[in-house]
C-alpha cells in the first residue's frame, strides 16, 4: 500500500512515513492510492473474529483492518500495538464500543469509554503505541504539535504522556471550550506535555497547525508531526469502529449474497470522525446513508445540502453548547472532495488553495459530480442548535433513561430526520454528559455521573501559556520546549 497526496504530489509513501510526517509536502492531506475492498466472505470471516474474543474481538477486528493499509510494520506487531490498546482495562468493557439500543432499529455507539471519556480515545491511544514503536525503532524523537476544540487535546495528551522521544504541543481556544475539558487538559504535569491557549477561535489554532505544518524548513529541523485528523493513522483507527458497529447491529448473511444494510449518524464539525465512515463504506462495508450532523456551526450542512463550500470567519464562528464541533474550517473534507471529484488533485489544490484563500468559499452545486455525494457516497446532513439539544437530551432522558451529551444529542435529533425504518440506525455517540454538565444541568436539572477517578478535578492546579493567534510565536516556543533529537 502506498499514500498519495490529495493536491498532486507525485511522491507515493509507505504508512510509517506518512504516520511521522502528518500534512503532505504540497499542503495535501495523505490518503491510500486505492481502497481495499471487502466482500461478503470477508465481512462474514471478521464477525467471527469480532465476536470471538480471545485473539479476536475488537483488538483482532483492528488487526484485520489495519493490516490491508500498513505492510511495513511486521504482522506480528502490529497485531500486538492493536491488543495492547483494545483492552476491557482501558475501556471497562469486552466490547470495546458496545451498542446502546435506544428503540427497535435505533442504537448509540458507545465511544466514550476510554481514558478522556471521548471518542478521540479510540485512535489516538492507538496513535501514542504506533509513535512510540516507530521512534523507537528508528531511534528518533518526534515534537507532536495540534490543535482542538475540546476532546483531540485531552485524548492526546493522555495517551501520549510519559511516552518516550515524544513532546505534544496542544493549541485550543483560550476559554472556549468547557471547564472539564480545559480542567482535563491543563491539570497535566507531565514534562512532555505542553498546553497552549490561543487568543482566537478553533480555527486560528488548526490555521497555526498548517502553517508551522508547510513550512518544511521548521518541520524538518523540529521533527515536528500531528495527532489531529489531518493524519491518516488517526482517521484509519477511526474506520475499524463502523464495522464494530455493524457486526453488532446487524445479523449475518443467510446465505443470500447480500449483506444487510445499516445507516450512520455522525455528530461533525471537522469531518474526521465520518470520513472515516466514508473509508469504510468505500472498502465494501453496506453503508446505506452517511448523516452529518452539525451545530450551528453548519459548514458541512451547507454543503451537502448546496454544493457550497463556504468557510466561515472567527467573528461568525457560533459558540455553541456543543463546542467541540464550534469549527468554521472543516480540514478532513479534502479527503471526500478528492475522491468526489475523481482523485483529481491539481483541482483540489486549486479549490483548496487559490480559491478559499482568494474568495473563502467554491461552489460545485452545477459540478455533475456533487449529485455523487448523496447517491454514489451515501451522504446527507442536518443541523441542531441549543433548543434542539435541550429538547434531545430531555426526550432521550425521559423516554429511555439514557442521559446524552450534546454533541451525541445533535447526532440523535438529525438522525431522526433521517430515519428509515428499514434499516438500522446508528448513532455515533461522542462523548460522556458530565465533559458539559452546564448544558446538562439545564436540560435535566441535576449534574451528570461523573467517574470518580475525575472527582475535582477542576480545582486542580493548571499548567498552560496563553498566547496570541500568532504562527512565529508558537515556533518560538516550540524551538524552546521541544523534544531533543535522539
Amino acid at each position: 500500500m502506498r499514500y498519495l497526496s490529495t493536491r498532486g504530489d507525485p511522491g507515493r509513501k509507505r504508512f510509517c512515513e506518512i504516520l511521522l510526517e502528518g500534512l503532505a509536502p504540497d499542503g495535501g492531506l495523505y490518503l491510500p492510492d486505492h481502497y481495499p475492498q471487502v466482500d461478503a466472505a470477508t465481512l462474514a470471516r471478521w464477525r467471527q473474529v469480532f465476536n470471538g474474543g480471545g485473539s479476536g474481538g475488537y483488538a483482532g477486528l483492528a488487526f484485520e483492518i489495519l493490516s490491508l493499509y500498513i505492510d511495513d510494520i511486521p504482522a506480528t506487531d502490529l497485531r500486538a500495538l492493536c491488543e495492547k490498546t483494545y483492552t476491557e482495562a482501558v475501556y471497562g468493557t469486552p466490547q470495546i464500543v458496545p451498542l446502546k439500543k435506544l428503540e427497535n432499529g435505533f442504537y448509540l455507539e458507545a465511544l466514550s469509554n476510554g481514558p478522556t471519556l471521548a471518542f478521540k480515545d479510540m485512535a489516538m491511544q492507538l496513535l501514542g503505541n504506533l509513535f512510540e514503536y516507530e521512534l523507537g525503532r528508528r531511534g528518533e524523537a518526534l515534537n507532536i504539535l495540534g490543535a482542538t476544540s475540546g476532546d483531540t487535546g485531552s485524548a492526546a495528551e493522555y495517551a501520549m504522556r510519559g511516552k518516550q522521544g515524544v513532546s505534544v504541543f496542544m493549541l485550543s481556544p483560550h476559554g472556549r471550550m468547557s471547564p472539564f475539558q480545559q480542567a482535563q487538559m491543563f491539570s497535566l504535569m507531565d514534562e512532555n506535555i505542553h498546553n497552549i491557549a490561543i487568543e482566537g477561535v478553533f480555527d486560528d489554532c488548526q490555521d497555526i497547525v498548517k502553517n508551522v505544518s508547510n513550512d518544511l524548513a521548521f518541520k524538518h529541523a523540529y521533527r515536528i508531526g500531528t495527532v489531529n485528523s489531518i493524519n491518516w493513522a488517526r482517521l484509519l483507527a477511526q474506520v475499524v469502529y463502523y464495522f464494530a458497529g455493524y457486526f453488532q447491529a446487524t445479523e449475518p448473511s443467510t446465505g443470500s449474497g447480500r449483506s444487510e444494510r445499516v445507516d450512520f449518524t455522525v455528530p461533525s464539525g471537522n469531518f474526521g470522525n465520518v470520513c472515516a465512515g466514508h473509508v469504510a463504506r468505500q472498502m465494501g462495508l453496506p453503508i446505506h446513508q452517511l448523516v452529518v450532523a452539525t451545530n450551528e456551526n453548519d459548514v458541512l450542512d451547507e454543503f451537502f445540502r448546496t454544493g457550497v463550500y463556504r468557510v466561515r470567519a472567527s467573528a461568525d464562528t457560533h459558540e455553541t453548547s456543543s463546542p467541540s464541533m464550534d469549527i468554521s474550517k472543516a480540514s478532513n473534507f479534502e479527503r471526500f472532495v478528492f475522491d468526489l471529484l475523481g482523485r483529481d488533485g491539481a483541482r483540489v489544490k486549486a479549490l483548496f488553495g487559490e480559491t478559499l484563500t482568494r474568495t473563502g468559499r467554491f461552489d460545485l452545486s452545477a459540478d455533475p459530480a456533487f449529485a455523487a455525494a448523496a447517491g454514489r457516497y451515501g451522504f446527507r446532513s442536518g443541523k441542531s442548535t441549543h433548543a434542539d439539544r435541550l429538547t434531545t437530551i430531555r426526550d432521550v432522558h425521559a423516554r429511555h433513561g439514557v442521559v446524552i451529551d450534546t454533541h451525541t444529542a445533535d447526532g440523535v435529533k438529525v438522525a431522526r430526520e433521517h430515519q428509515d425504518t428499514a434499516v438500522p440506525m446508528i448513532v455515533l455517540e461522542t462523548a460522556l454528559p458530565i465533559k458539559f454538565a452546564e448544558t446538562i444541568v439545564e436540560a435535566l436539572g441535576r449534574q451528570p455521573d461523573r467517574p470518580s477517578k475525575f472527582n475535582g478535578i477542576e480545582q486542580l492546579p493548571k499548567r498552560v501559556k496563553v498566547m496570541p493567534a500568532d504562527t512565529a510565536a508558537v515556533q518560538a516556543f516550540i524551538a524552546e520546549h521541544c523534544a531533543p533529537r535522539a
